[in-house]
């Protein structure tokens, strides 16, 4: 492979990297052991007057004072059994130990990748495609530990024990060992000549085929009733179907290929076996028959050996890809941390926008050119304009997702940084046009973030009653614990919103922040939404409010609108 894995694997794992490797090395030679041991029982039973003729097992013989060959060959049996399975424990604890540290290295992984994507922010969120980084958190790690590191620790394993056998066989009976070696060294490389170029490219169609699968059926039951009344979904079908075609035809080529490793062994194994009965024509039986017993104990261990290393590559092949996506995610050198700061940064005097500048880094102009804009604290503050004249932008500036291009945005006289974004985040409440409803219940959602445990429901009844919703969960069977459904889907337009001002309002935000909170509702609903915005800045007068909305309705209760782009 022409990338280093060790770049991809994070430092804390290295060492352990180091470990394992020794474990596997460890391993090879217990089932180096367990082989050997058995060479003494078929040198008995090919030829009993080893016991004279063979100088270990005479002088075991004679050190053990043994009555008779029967006794022997009991005792030499019981002791390789019992070895074997002392070596098949230690052997199973060390596999335990490698496999501990594969998953333990996927948890990880996952963990630290899926910080990763959060920590780049929404810009990075907003330009990617949600379904390929939800695969690449929970399926590409995964795949790249079982698909990747295993199959290595395979090879090295196999591998180390395939040089101990053949070193150990070549000392013992040269013949057998040179025989072994023409038959499985050309059909490795007929199996590698075969399929090297095909593999990558499988494991390539694979991956995007699962992205396209994973999109298809996420955008159909996100938008399902467009797709219902637009009569989409045979084409959203094809899509699937097509990607699903892509999966089961490399999906089959790849199983196929997996097969032709024990194909080629057997082969291989047949060849030498017949090679074997024509040169045992005309020679001395009992040589021969040692010759064969040996050939056939050893090319059996090999065999699986020789599969096993070839099958492992052949995954490596096929998974490759997941090491191009981790090497391009650079876990080594993310930033890991996730502030779970709960401090705040609350506003006593007024937020200073100046002279604020933002260009997104594809695009040729600046959205926002030069902005500025002061807000007191408990005034409400309405901002209007055309579609793309950059008003969300400037939310998204204030809420601290987006860094200016050039300008400042300031708390109180303290500049907006990502030093103190996570404490005036938890300064401020969020409603937009499509409030996040988790698939949770009333309480869950509007204490969001808030650890069950933690969570004050009598806080939350008040935020309901405050956002004119409690009259509404009470009358339901399990009231604030009954479940909302995904996205919402028991609720109305207004009723989502409701719950994203109650969200705030549990927060005890100092700042409350409207997306087009209103642009999705009907002429009435608007009017109950904006009612209960206005009322709620009536009752705390230190509430600040700013508002983005397309109809001057939307912020007749507003002390001041600002336009924006012109």
């Amino acid at each position: 492979m022409d990338h280093s894995l060790l770049d991809i694997i994070p430092r804390p794992f290295r060492r352990r990297t180091c470990r394992v490797s020794l474990t596997i090395f460890a391993r090879a030679l217990l089932n180096f052991l367990g082989l050997a041991l058995l060479l003494p029982v078929l040198v008995l039973i090919l030829d009993t007057e080893s016991i004279r003729t063979n100088r270990y097992l005479a002088a075991a013989y004679e050190w053990g004072g043994f009555a008779d060959q029967r006794s022997f060959a009991l005792a030499v049996c019981g002791t390789v059994v019992a070895v074997v399975v002392l070596k098949s424990l230690l052997g199973l604890a060390l596999y335990k130990a490698e496999r501990n540290y594969i998953y333990d290295l996927y948890a990880y992984m996952s963990h630290r990748l899926y910080v990763e994507y959060r920590n780049r922010g929404l810009t990075f969120i907003k330009g990617s495609n949600s379904a390929v980084l939800a695969r690449n958190v929970n399926v590409v790690c995964l795949t790249f530990v079982t698909g990747i590191l295993m199959p290595l620790a395979t090879i090295a394993s196999e591998a180390t024990l395939f040089l101990l056998l053949f070193s150990g066989l070549a000392l013992y009976n040269a013949a057998a060992a040179g025989l072994i070696l023409v038959i499985f060294l050309p059909a490795a490389w007929s199996y590698y000549a075969l399929v090297r170029n095909r593999l990558d490219r499988y494991g390539e169609i694979e991956n995007r085929a699962h992205r396209e699968k994973a999109r298809t059926v996420i955008e159909t039951f996100r938008g399902y009733p467009d797709i219902e009344i637009n009569n989409a979904f045979p084409q959203m079908l094809r899509s699937f179907d097509r990607a699903m075609d892509d999966v089961v035809r490399t999906r089959s080529k790849q199983a196929t290929i997996g097969l032709l490793p024990q194909m080629f062994t057997e082969v291989g194994l047949c060849a030498g076996m017949a090679v074997l009965v024509v040169a045992s024509l005309g020679s001395e039986g009992g040589q021969m028959r040692l010759l064969f017993g040996v050939f056939a104990v050893a090319a059996l261990r090999l065999m699986p050996s020789v599969r096993n290393v070839m099958s492992a590559w052949t995954s490596l092949k096929y998974n490759r890809y997941t090491i191009d996506i981790l090497r391009e995610a650079d876990l080594e050198h993310a930033d890991p941390t996730v502030d779970a700061d709960t401090a705040r940064m609350p506003l006593r005097r007024e937020i200073a926008v100046r002279r604020l500048s933002f260009r997104f880094e594809d695009a040729a102009e600046e959205t926002l050119h030069d902005f500025s804009l002061t807000i007191r604290k408990g005034e409400r503050i309405g901002i209007r304009g055309a579609s793309g004249a950059g008003k969300t932008t400037l939310f998204n500036l204030l809420l601290g997702f987006y860094a200016p291009t050039s300008g400042q945005i300031a708390v109180d006289g303290e500049p907006l940084t990502a030093a103190n974004r996570r404490r005036w985040q938890n300064t401020v409440g969020y409603v937009s046009q499509s409030v996040f409803i988790a698939d949770s219940t009333f309480l869950a959602n509007v204490a969001l973030g808030c650890p069950e445990a933690e969570i004050d429901r009598e806080r939350a009844a008040r935020a309901l009653e405050a956002a004119r919703l409690k009259e509404f969960v009470d009358g339901l069977p399990r009231g604030m614990d009954t479940p909302i459904g995904e996205c919402g889907c028991r609720l109305s337009g207004g009723q989502r919103q409701r719950i994203g001002i109650a969200r705030a309002l549990y927060k005890q935000a100092d700042v409350l922040f409207f997306d087009e909170a209103t642009s999705s509702l009907d002429s009435r609903t608007e009017e109950e939404v904006n009612r209960s915005i206005a009322e709620l800045s009536d009752e705390n007068k230190e509430l600040t409010i700013i508002v983005i909305a397309h109809r001057d309705s939307s912020l007749d209760y507003c002390d001041r609108v600002i336009t924006i782009g012109t």
